[in-house]
């Protein structure tokens, strides 16, 4: 005789407040790892899975399932913490929390750019280990910064939709290239002899260095396949560009071709122009201004200078050229393209500033 089946528990009841800071824990890289297997247990049951189906997914027990479902029922997200556990009480409590939270938001002492642990200790007569686990608790990070930029351009979007549709549906029977220079590449050599890797020691370089001439590399990335083409030129102005997109156009003889570039002034000299008009199986699409990220060339770019340039030490600009040339016919032998993930309508949610709420419309 087969055993009863349990019957499917019922969806779990979330509030669309609770939803949005489930979801915030999940998603964020500093969530605890059984922080975010709980938020998502509770997602999951809010979107109707049955108990079985989300311990097989997140790899835990269905007892686990049950008891954050029960958890949450009863306490909400308060109820997804840890039960607190025998032991001394917390020598501080909501109004410290609150005074910690105050000044971490507000603006560092005089003479500094941020807090730091002890001189916010300091400052409030706490312990610095209390208000480390404050700042752990509610997930402030004064000691971290990162950098953010919104662009004006006011055909953004255009801009953004024209880029990733070449990346996401390139037209059919043509080549779409990214394009840009990395000026100013520095032929450095060590002040002595680097050591080399060993058994117990890394390799080692000395800190200082001497400056043996700078170059010029231009570099088409073919999106499609992940061939680059290569050029490096003492200089950097309109008339090298040019001479490099003719290097391009003999590589790929009558073919419809589609640059992508950012807004560079090099690239929209009156000689390309008038060049550009001659050749009109060529095609430029522009980057948003500040966005030049979307270039896929750039991570080429990276990739060169950390397996090749960053840690290399050159006697001179004709050494340097010779170890770019080196790696790009590396590349190009194994070459594969970049995948792009991102639709436009995604990039464009974060790359729209968004208006503050308090402030007015109209301004």
């Amino acid at each position: 005789m087969l055993p009863m089946a349990h019957p499917p528990a019922p969806p779990l009841v979330v509030d669309e407040s609770d939803l949005a800071a489930l979801r915030a824990i999940a998603r964020a890289p500093t969530s605890e790892q059984r922080t975010v297997t709980r938020a998502r247990i509770v997602l999951r049951s809010a979107e109707g899975a049955a108990i079985e189906h989300v311990a097989a997914e997140l790899g835990v027990a269905i007892m686990t399932v049950k008891l954050w479902r029960r958890r949450y029922t009863e306490a909400g997200i308060e109820g997804l913490a840890d039960a607190p556990r025998p032991g001394h009480p917390p020598t501080y409590g909501r109004e410290d929390r609150d005074r910690v939270m105050a000044l971490a938001m507000g603006p560092p002492p005089e003479g500094t750019t941020h807090w730091s642990v002890r001189r916010m200790a300091r400052q409030i007569g706490m312990s610095p280990s209390t208000v480390h686990r404050i700042w752990r608790e509610l997930r402030l990070q004064p000691h971290r910064t990162e950098t953010f930029k919104y662009s004006n351009d006011p055909e953004l979007e255009a801009k953004v939709r024209d880029v990733v549709g070449l990346y996401l549906h390139p037209p059919e029977r043509a080549i779409v290239l990214s394009l840009d220079e990395k000026t100013q590449i520095q032929a450095l050599d060590r002040t002595q002899p680097m050591l080399p890797l060993r058994p117990g020691q890394v390799e080692r370089h000395t800190h200082d260095y001497k400056r043996n001439g700078t170059t010029s590399l231009f570099a088409a990335l073919e999106v499609g396949t992940g061939k680059v083409t290569t050029e490096t030129r003492a200089r950097h102005t309109g008339e090298d560009f040019l001479a490099f997109l003719k290097l391009v156009a003999r590589t790929y003889p009558r073919k419809k071709l589609h640059f992508i570039l950012d807004n560079v002034s090099t690239h929209k000299t009156p000689d390309v122009r008038k060049w550009l008009e001659k050749h009109k199986r060529i095609t430029f699409h522009f980057t948003p201004t500040s966005a030049s990220w979307m270039n896929q060339v750039e991570t080429w770019f990276g990739i060169l200078t950390s397996q090749a340039i960053r840690r290399g030490s050159f006697g001179s600009v004709k050494e340097l050229i010779a170890m770019i040339d080196a790696f790009t016919e590396q590349w190009n032998e194994g070459s594969s393209p970049f995948v792009w993930v991102k639709t436009a309508d995604q990039i464009l949610a974060k790359a729209v500033r968004k208006p503050r709420a308090n402030s007015e419309s109209g301004h």
